[in-house]
């Protein structure tokens, strides 16, 4: 679902994952334009310094936010694949800013959908997160509601053929808002914090997330929810990979956080794909046809989990996760 020397466009381009992507997406998809779609100026101005856009380069910089259909629709002409990453994701901001929430996360994957569409854009993968499962905080309602959206985009695009899936996965090592950030700033204390001994989440690499998302590409017929197969770790083994020699003080599980993350439910797994690398969640509408012959389905009663996850990362994994960051 990529053809050679695309235009490629990016919302939420100037993030962790953006800057990421860009980078990848230089050195092997060869794009004819590469387009970092966002609303911060001085992030862009800062990006151009790595990524500059000068002659020659296929980079641009367009300056806008997902909420405004109309600049979508502008941005948006001659683009042949748009990755999603623009997101409200602060799960705290969320609970206090929840109008602004439901208009950035869900609202803006509608402009997305609509601009798309109606710009005859040929591929959309938007990124999710596993809070979207069985979500217990508004941002995952909010990511729920997006995939939602974009699944269904598939019907809406009808004649026009524009292909819409989702990514689903879990903490990425190292991003803003990660607790990696937040235990080394911790250190100089001598104490650091932690809600509950208990808690596990699912972990991948902003590299590696990358990779995800352009092998997706590569393979999207569009409805799916692609879900890679990535380790969880405990919270108190980072803890003591990042700060052996601190002081843990508990301040106990906040609002809207779960001890658990789960990336697929028992329900979805009743119509998804095992493969080697990924589950695929395919859509369970009349519209989806399934190729029975790729991968295998999940027993009865499967969840991935981040708590039963098979690979959970040691102490000594997690201290390689940290290295390569």
């Amino acid at each position: 679902m990529i053809p050679d020397n695309p235009t490629i466009l990016v919302t939420g381009g100037t993030g962790s994952f953006g800057h990421q992507f860009v980078r990848s997406a230089l050195e092997e998809l060869n794009p004819r334009k590469l387009i970092v779609f966002s609303r911060d100026e001085l992030k862009q101005h800062e990006m151009r310094r790595e990524f500059p856009d000068g002659m020659g380069s296929p980079m641009r910089y367009f300056i806008g936010d997902v909420r405004d259909g109309e600049r979508l629709q502008r941005a948006f002409r001659g683009v042949d694949v748009i990755i999603h990453a623009a997101a409200l994701k602060q799960v705290p901001a969320c609970e206090y800013n929840p109008f602004e929430a439901i208009q950035t996360n869900v609202m803006g994957a509608k402009n997305i959908i609509d601009a798309a569409i109606d710009q005859r854009v040929q591929t959309v993968l938007a990124l999710s997160t596993d809070k979207a499962v069985n979500p217990a905080n508004l941002y995952g309602a909010t990511k729920l509601c997006s995939e939602k959206l974009f699944v269904q985009g598939n019907y809406y695009a009808g004649e026009k053929q524009t292909s819409f899936s989702c990514v689903r996965y879990g903490n990425v090592v190292g991003s803003r808002g990660s607790v990696i950030p937040v235990f080394r700033s911790q250190r100089s204390s001598g104490t650091i914090t932690i809600t509950d001994p208990r808690m596990t989440r699912f972990w991948i690499t902003l590299p590696q997330g990358v990779r995800f998302v352009i092998d997706c590409l590569r393979c999207m017929k569009g409805g799916e929810i692609f879900i890679p197969k990535i380790p969880s770790m405990n919270i108190m083994d980072l803890a003591a990979v990042v700060a052996p020699e601190c002081e843990i003080k508990y301040s106990g599980i906040r609002s809207g956080e779960k001890l658990h993350e789960a990336l697929l439910s028992e329900d979805e797994a009743r119509h998804t794909r095992e493969l080697e690398t990924m589950f695929v969640i395919e859509p369970n509408f009349g519209w989806w046809e399934s190729n029975d012959s790729d991968g295998s389905r999940p027993p009865e009663g499967f969840r991935y989990s981040s708590e039963t996850n098979p690979e959970i990362l040691d102490r000594p994994g997690l201290a390689r996760y940290l290295e390569s960051l």
